[in-house]
């Protein structure tokens, strides 16, 4: 059988799931429409610090931390600079690694309080630049946050793409991003954050679902040879 091509990939993907509504805000999940809104910059900051929450456990623990924070009234860069570093902690305790996250959030700040100071864009390039932030979160950040065409590639999608002969197992993480988004070079900025957005949710989806560590693959939707190529 025939694998299909990446873009064909998408469509499956979105035929079988529908659109994800990725990043929730506040927990929740815009589903109903495939579309790109224009976020506050609460909003922006708290898709930002759930980038960095989420590395290294699951989204539902990312949730309780957020929910603490703006409990507190902290889901603000001027308000939670001045919180203890020890006391953020704390609070973001659910998220696991609460110490040094809390480490790698002052540090964000800092960068934000420098951007702002000396008006520097947002880049790949400076977000890599901050300690804590890898190519995961700095992508996370630039997509959802930020809105700009990069795609976010985590281990799911690796396995994915893995298993049907795509990319090889350990493949490089800059080499599975170009290789993404090399397959929608036609399509506008727009387009392509939009597609990104939904592609990299679905992917989480899929392996949650069907493409796990021990893979259901009789039960998958995407109907692939891609199970003889684990």
């Amino acid at each position: 059988m025939d694998l299909p091509t990446l873009p064909e990939l998408y469509k499956n993907l979105f035929k079988a799931y529908s659109p994800q509504g990725w990043w929730p805000i506040q927990g929740v999940y815009e589903k109903h429409n495939n579309h790109i809104r224009v976020l506050t910059e609460k909003e922006r900051f708290e898709i930002c610090l759930g980038a960095i929450l989420t590395q290294n456990t699951a989204w539902k623990n990312v949730e309780k931390s957020l929910a603490a924070l703006q409990k507190h009234d902290l889901l603000d860069p001027q308000k939670l600079e001045r919180r203890d570093m020890q006391k953020l902690a704390l609070l973001i305790r659910s998220s696991g690694y609460h110490n040094q996250k809390a480490k790698k959030i002052r540090a964000f700040l800092d960068f934000l309080k420098n951007k702002k100071s000396i008006s520097q864009p947002i880049t790949r390039e400076n977000l890599l630049s901050v300690w804590g932030i890898g190519p995961e979160t700095a992508d996370s950040i630039l997509l959802y946050a930020y809105h700009q065409p990069v795609f976010v590639v985590d281990a799911y999608t690796k396995r994915i793409l893995g298993r049907m002969g795509l990319v090889e197992k350990d493949a490089d993480y800059e080499l599975v991003r170009s290789l993404l988004e090399s397959a929608f070079a036609s399509k506008t900025e727009q387009e392509k954050v939009k597609i990104f957005n939904e592609f990299h949710a679905l992917f989480v989806e899929h392996a949650k679902q069907y493409c796990r560590t021990k893979p259901l693959c009789e039960q998958c939707p995407l109907n692939t040879s891609c199970a003889k190529r684990i």
